[in-house]
Formats: structure tokens, C-alpha cells, sequence
């Protein structure tokens, strides 16, 4: 029972620290003014209809739960962070688009089984630190012919490289965490999926973002309102000699990956159909 016990609060523990950790910054910044389209390209390829019931997986601030209430679908939206919650509500009202928003931890969904036509995620659960946790519940909820569709980084992209050039910044995550960008990697999301869906398709693309002036301007932009970005910053943030380190190297990171003011940021679009 002790053992139990302290696994179940360090657990606790764990997601109260990745819940701090996306209320830091401005997210919702990132998801309007970086990647604004890129939740309506997983409902679109989810095939989403008027009438199905869909949950979306640490939706955020609804970037692409909002477009599937738009399209006439039932949606829940479940996050993690309450903030984030918040702020997706206010958004969904400005667009006249009516769903549920729910605080859940990803590898503990509090929804039945095979609740939903569609169980879908856009860079949302690959920051659950438990990967297989999280692909079960994904797909506990699903009913059997449902869809799974999935968009996250891919570790060779932009963002994936910029977990790996923050990794030595931050501090050493729990034993068992694995790095959000394996979500990327097709592979690695077969072995999460196994013998439990069908019909998989991963295909790999890239989101145009032209919206900052040069490397400087990333850097500011993700110090200030990228959350995960926010939090290493804190966490050299009284060694100056570190901090300098850090922005060099994300100024390089954004520099080798702009072409004329433009970055292409790779991902891993994945849908599958639940197996009966």
C-alpha cells in the first residue's frame, strides 16, 4: 500500500507541475498568432460530421475542439490546465460555438468506454508524460469504428529540436517521463496504437509560420508566452552566463530552420479507426 501511495502522489505531483507549467506565458498567443489553422486541418481530416460526439485530448484552448462544435459535432474539450479551459470558453463564445469544456489528466480520462465517434488531439497528449497511459485511455474512449486522429511534432521538426536544445536547460524529469516529441515519431506511436486500431495512415507535413521578423523575435515571443519555454527560462534564470547560453542557441536553432522570414515546422498528422 506505501509503494502505491507514494506512486499515486508523485503522479500527483508530476501533473501538478505540468498543469503550472501551461498556465505560464500566454499558449493561447501561440495557438492564434503561430499555428491558428492547424486544428481545423485534424477535424477536417477526422472527417468530422454534424452529430458525432468528439472529445478532444488536452485540447488547450480549444484549437481544434472549437472548429469541430463549428462543423455541428458534439464536443468535449478536456485539458489539464483549468486556465487554458478558461480561456477557450471565452474564444468559443466570441465564435458562437457551443461545447463542453472538462478538466482531465489525459492517461486518466473520466469519460465511459467507447463514449465518443472521434477521440482526436493536436499537439495536446504528446505532453502526457506517460505515453502508453495515455495512447490506452485515448483509446478506451473511442468506440469501436471511431476515429483516432492525432497531430503532433515530430522530433526532427522545429519544435522537436526545440525541446532538444532546451533539454539541457531543464530540469531532469521523473524516472518513466518520455520526451513529447516520440508522439512524432511513427514508429513509436504504432508501437502505442498496436493491433488496437486500423486503416492507419501517418503521413508527415508542415505548418508555414511567418509571423516573426527574424531569430530575436521567436525567442522574445516563446520566452514570454511558450510555456514549457517560460519554465526553463525560470529555471537558469539567476545564472546570466546560462541564460545567454540559451538564447544563443535558440537564435541559432531559429535561424537554421528560416528560409526568406519563413519556418516550416514538421509533423506527424496520424488517423486510424478503432478495431471492433
Amino acid at each position: 500500500m506505501t509503494e502505491a501511495s507514494d506512486a499515486a502522489q508523485a503522479d500527483r505531483t508530476l501533473k501538478a507541475r505540468h498543469r503550472a507549467m501551461w498556465a505560464l506565458g500566454d499558449y493561447q498567443s501561440v495557438a492564434s498568432h503561430v499555428i491558428p489553422d492547424l486544428g481545423a486541418v485534424l477535424v477536417k481530416e477526422c472527417g468530422v460530421q454534424r452529430g458525432d460526439r468528439v472529445l478532444d485530448i488536452a485540447a488547450g484552448s480549444g484549437n481544434a475542439a472549437i472548429p469541430a462544435a463549428l462543423a455541428g459535432a458534439d464536443v468535449i474539450a478536456s485539458d489539464l490546465t483549468p486556465e487554458l479551459l478558461e480561456i477557450g470558453r471565452h474564444l468559443a463564445a466570441v465564435r458562437d460555438a457551443r461545447l463542453e469544456w472538462r478538466e482531465a489528466d489525459a492517461e486518466h480520462l473520466p469519460f465511459a468506454d467507447g463514449e465518443f465517434d472521434v477521440v482526436m488531439s493536436c499537439v495536446g497528449i504528446m505532453f502526457a508524460p506517460h505515453h502508453l497511459a495515455a495512447a490506452e485511455e485515448m483509446l478506451r474512449v473511442c468506440r469501436s469504428g471511431g476515429t483516432v486522429g492525432l497531430i503532433n511534432w515530430t522530433p526532427q521538426g522545429f519544435v522537436g529540436q526545440l525541446f532538444a536544445t532546451m533539454k539541457p536547460y531543464a530540469p531532469a524529469p521523473p524516472p518513466g517521463v518520455q520526451p513529447p516529441p516520440l508522439w512524432g515519431d511513427e514508429e513509436h506511436v504504432h508501437e502505442l496504437l498496436g493491433d488496437a486500431v486500423t486503416d492507419v495512415e501517418a503521413r508527415r507535413r508542415t505548418v508555414r509560420v511567418d509571423r516573426f521578423t527574424g531569430p530575436t523575435d521567436f525567442r522574445e515571443f516563446f520566452k514570454a508566452c511558450y510555456g514549457p519555454t517560460v519554465a526553463v527560462y525560470r529555471a537558469v534564470g539567476d545564472d546570466p552566463d546560462l541564460v545567454a547560453e540559451l538564447d544563443a542557441a535558440l537564435d541559432g536553432l531559429a535561424a537554421e530552420h528560416t528560409v526568406d522570414g519563413v519556418m516550416e515546422w514538421e509533423y506527424l498528422l496520424l488517423t486510424a479507426h478503432r478495431r471492433g
